[in-house]
């Protein structure tokens, strides 16, 4: 309804409150539009202007008679300005009409004609019953006066205020002196008469029959670019035969026409087009001339049109061209966002011509916004084909070396963008893959963990999918191994080096990578200091913070800040062991044990035992340090368990302990991978189809090769079988609500037995609720100035002010209220229906409760109207209707948990006693998706932990984590925890689980 510069719609008519108002009115009057108070709140007209009064008790009639019947002008315009505003929040005052007409409107103030303009804008002219105040004799007279005024600027404001006028017994007076100004000698003046002749043609065509010939005159002798503008949109709007004419004989001077009048052009020939396909090459010519527009906005309209009438290659490559020229000419991230959408629906319809300009598209990754980087890498990620792969690698390997060695949270989540889209093309064409790979492995010791996380789990898909990629890779990964300082990217590599190393030579140079990394033993002989010594060596500083793993339990994550600041020299895998991180130890004694185990295949049997004996030690050291109480912390049971398990299985090497160690965990690790790309393939959206064009059987069809020498063969030939609007055929709409879905969401209000009977129907869109309120008048009374009140408890926000309506007796009446949604929250609509009986008298004033207890109504005795008021049941909005199932990595849903603060904690009391049916059950109460896949749900087990995902339409994000167990008596127990970035959604969420765990009504 309202923009921020104060633009009010109504009734098809727009006016900018701040351009009119804002040399008018002083700082007592806002020019911005708000509601009125609702102390001098009326039924609200239509009008296009609206103004708050910031007063709290509002001048009298006689006040405001002073002030305009005073002498001096600065007194007589702050009386216009009162009563102006007081005429917009509902105050009628027509005794003062006379007032203005006698006091006001002989001064020549050019401050009191723009407000008189305003005045009798919003004044009532029309009496009770319909017919024109004959006041309005005298302002028509003023008006002519006006329209002869020797100030132009006087002369254009009043033919402009006509254009709003609907008054038809005001305008046929000024007929003539509206012609008179059209060939005023000022463009000011020329420009308004031309728009006063086209409203008023629009609206009384009798009264000017004559008006589109005037503004053709006007036209083919105008000079003035916006004049002539004016002329040519009211011949489209209302002759379009003369338009057309008129562009058909000037048709080659188009292109020295001013930009406003260019694209009216463009519109027109639009339309015509699409009546008469044949004229198609005559026009087309025309806007591919104006592509040479200094207007961008021409420019864009240009390729639009192209776009629409032709589906030519030759026609979509001149469209493209230019968005991409604007793409990289303009600096306004908003217009890039939108040459961006013009592009990608480009894709979806010419994917081929795109494919050729993929490089000018890319040149957008320029734009420091990250919103512009996001959608311009989509783009090209679809538009990737073998011929260009190689091109859009460089590109993007480019873009990655100029994040390196820059810091903050913009780069660091554009570089993910990066590594995300080299990712997925490496995926689709993975002979690129050996481009980029060496390029990422540099990020792996960055500083930022998130890149190098996504860095180090990319080269692990890689080397999983391309065998031919591992013996590069790997060599790569051993000789930056050393730089890595993260413990979590030094797991996965870790574990990397034991997988992929299979070769006799990488496990000796594994081998003796891990042995430099780890240093010297024992581990404890740079802390194992002198017991007199006064000053202990300071020890590293480790922190840890609770965080989920992938089956949804907790655990204690270790990371060492510093390994040794007095000794920079001391490697970084020694420095995060002595630091205490225990889990890396482990995985440390996994690798070793696989690669002194894979050690037998390529060995003697004596050099593999003193390689496995040499493990043992390492092995050895690292129980050492954790039972010695040196390190910042203790080792724990479970890393202990398994390093010594690695101890006894080097110990007695077997074919069952190779082929377990060996051949099983890369087996489970590409089960694992293959369903994740199974899960993949089925979520990922069907792609754009190209759209059936359906031609009618007297439909005709054109064959270029078969329309013969006549045709003009310098024109470009342009495809003329294409449809207008393919978009129009090929979108998506939400499907309608069936009868028994509409039930489900209507409320009801009020109780049978009350006066008004009342119920809502809720329909919850993207951004808003909208309220369809059947209103019943259930006595033998009529009802007057009946209304609805509504208000709001939450981010809720009603749109409009409540109208008074008349219900004769039976009748019944639709009322629509909309409410705007600002957050993802719970909110409760409350409100009562009061109006007006008359003929009715009471003895004392009664309650009347309805049979079904949900209205109540009060009632007075006061003749002869008596004001009512019946109370309305509340009406709760389900966040269900906010938020959707979505998807998120691990990885990201980890990152999200530990990072939102706002945490509700359900506790489970269910009547369900299967954990895997509660778990579906939730699901279906929340309206999430679960994250945990199928395979690790799978058997027979009192236990469970799940991840579930959701998204809101506001872009918020809602984590779920589900950790149930089956109690020996068959009950379930355990907790629900919510987790978001807002309080709102976890509170809403939280209550919606409690209300639903009990199980299915």
């Amino acid at each position: 309804y309202y923009s921020a510069c104060g633009v009010r719609l109504f009734a098809g008519r727009v006016v900018c409150a701040r351009s009119v108002v804002a040399t008018q009115l002083s700082a007592a009057v806002a020019s911005r539009a708000v509601w009125p108070q609702p102390a001098i709140c009326g039924m609200e007209k239509n009008c296009t202007l609206l103004l708050y009064y910031d007063k709290s008790t509002p001048p009298n009639e006689d006040e405001v008679r002073e002030e305009l019947e005073s002498k001096e002008v600065e007194k007589k315009v702050q009386g216009m300005k009162t009563l102006i505003s007081l005429q917009l929040n509902g105050e009628g005052m027509p005794k003062l009409l006379m007032t203005v007409i006698r006091f006001v409107v002989p001064n020549n103030d050019h401050k009191l004609k723009k407000l008189l303009l305003i005045y009798w804008e919003v004044v009532d002219k029309t009496g009770p019953d319909g017919k024109l105040l004959p006041e309005m004799i005298l302002v028509c007279n003023n008006l002519r006066n006006d329209l002869h005024n020797a100030n132009e600027f006087i002369r254009g404001c009043t033919l402009r205020f006509l254009c709003k006028m609907k008054e038809q017994e005001i305008l046929e007076p000024l007929i003539e002196s509206i012609k008179t100004n059209l060939e005023h000698r000022h463009s000011f003046v020329r420009r308004n008469a031309v728009l006063a002749v086209f409203s008023i043609y629009k609206s009384f065509e009798h009264l000017l029959p004559d008006g589109p010939e005037l503004v053709e005159k006007v036209l083919l002798t105008e000079s003035d670019a916006s004049c002539k503008r004016n002329a040519f949109l009211m011949l489209f709007q209302t002759a379009q035969e003369r338009a057309v004419n008129f562009l058909t004989e000037n048709l080659d001077q188009v292109a020295g026409y001013g930009d406003i009048l260019q694209l009216v052009v463009l519109e027109l020939i639009r339309k015509i087009v699409r009546t008469n396909p044949y004229e198609k090459s005559k026009y087309i010519r025309c806007i591919l001339t104006l592509f040479n527009s200094q207007s961008n906005a021409v420019v864009y309209e240009c390729a639009s049109a192209l776009v629409a009438l032709s589906s030519s290659a030759t026609a979509i490559r001149a469209a493209a061209t230019s968005y991409t020229q604007l793409l990289s000419s303009q600096s306004d991230n908003n217009i890039k966002l939108i040459v961006l959408e013009r592009l990608q629906d480009l894709k979806r319809q010419h994917p081929k011509v795109l494919q050729e300009m993929i490089m000018d598209i890319i040149r957008a990754l320029s734009s420091p916004n990250l919103d512009i980087r996001k959608k311009t890498l989509d783009i090209m990620l679809d538009l990737v084909v073998p011929k260009n792969i190689g091109e859009v690698m460089q590109v993007l390997k480019k873009e990655v070396q100029k994040t390196q060695g820059e810091e903050g949270d913009k780069n660091a989540e554009y570089r993910a963008m990066l590594i995300n889209a080299i990712h997925s093309a490496a995926i689709k064409f993975p002979d690129s893959a050996s481009m980029v790979v060496p390029t990422l492995m540099d990020f792996l010791g960055d500083s930022n963990q998130s890149s190098a996380v996504e860095v180090v789990l990319f080269v692990r898909e890689i080397l999983e999918t391309y065998p031919q990629l591992r013996d590069s890779i790997m060599k790569k990964l051993l000789h930056i191994f050393g730089a890595i300082h993260s413990s979590r990217v030094a797991r996965v590599a870790l574990w990397l080096i034991g997988e992929y190393c299979t070769e006799g030579e990488d496990v000796a140079s594994a081998l003796q990578t891990l042995k430099i990394c780890l240093g010297e033993l024992p581990f404890l002989a740079e802390t194992a200091a002198d017991d007199t010594s006064p000053v202990s060596a300071p020890q590293p500083r480790a922190e840890g913070r609770p965080v989920v793993l992938p089956d949804g339990s907790y655990a204690s994550q270790t990371a060492l800040e510093d390994a040794s600041p007095s000794d920079p020299g001391v490697p970084k895998l020694r420095g995060l062991l002595l630091g205490g991180d225990f889990f890396l130890a482990t995985i440390v004694a996994t690798t070793l044990a696989k690669l002194a185990l894979r050690s037998r295949l390529h060995l003697p049997p004596v050099s593999a035992n003193m390689v496995a004996a040499n493990v043992m030690l390492l092995l050895t050291g690292l129980l050492q340090l954790g039972k010695a109480g040196q390190a910042s912390q203790s080792i724990d049971a479970d890393s202990q368990e398994r390093i010594s398990t690695y101890l006894q299985l080097l110990s007695n090497p077997g074919p069952e302990v190779q082929e377990l160690c060996l051949v099983h965990c890369r087996q489970a690790f590409s089960a694992m991978l293959a369903e994740r790309h199974a899960i993949e393939a089925v979520e990922k959206p069907a792609p754009d189809a190209a759209p059936e064009v359906n031609r009618q059987a007297d439909d005709l069809i054109n064959v270029r090769q078969l329309r013969g020498r006549s045709a003009e063969v310098n024109s470009l030939e342009f495809e003329e079988d294409d449809d207008v609007s393919l978009g129009t055929a090929t979108g998506a709409f939400a499907p309608e609500l069936d009868f028994a879905a509409r039930l489900k969401r209507v409320t009801q209000l009020t109780g049978l037995s009350d006066p008004v009977y009342a119920e809502a129907y809720v329909l919850v869109h993207s951004y808003d609720i909208m309220l369809d309120v059947l209103v019943i008048n259930q006595t033998q009374e009529a009802m007057h100035n009946l209304c609805l009140e509504l208000a709001t408890v939450g981010d809720l926000k009603l749109c409009e002010r409540p109208q008074s309506y008349t219900l004769q007796a039976g009748e019944n009446k639709h009322i629509k209220a909309n409410i705007k949604v600002s957050s993802t929250e719970t909110g409760i609509v409350f409100g009562s229906i009061v109006y007006d009986a008359q003929g009715q008298s009471m003895a004392s004033n009664v309650a009347i409760t309805g049979s079904s207890g949900i209205g109540s109504s009060s009632v007075s005795n006061t003749p002869p109207a008596e004001r009512q008021c019946v109370v309305l049941h509340d009406i709760h909005i389900d966040i269900m209707d906010y938020i959707a199932p979505a998807s998120c990595t691990d990885l990201a849903f980890r990152a999200m948990w530990a990072e939102f603060e706002w945490e509700n904690k359900v506790a489970v009391n269910t009547d369900i006693t299967d954990v895997k049916e509660f778990l579906q059950h939730v699901i279906n109460s929340t309206n999430m998706r679960c994250l945990t896949p199928p395979a690790a749900l799978e058997g027979d087990s009192g236990f469970l932990a799940a991840n579930l995902y959701a998204k809101s339409i506001f872009g918020e994000d809602a984590l779920v984590n589900v950790s149930v167990e089956k109690r020996i008596d068959g009950k379930i127990c355990g907790y629900i925890r919510i987790r978001s970035k807002t309080q709102g959604i976890a509170l809403s969420l939280g209550d919606k689980i409690t209300l639903k765990q009990k199980g299915p009504a």
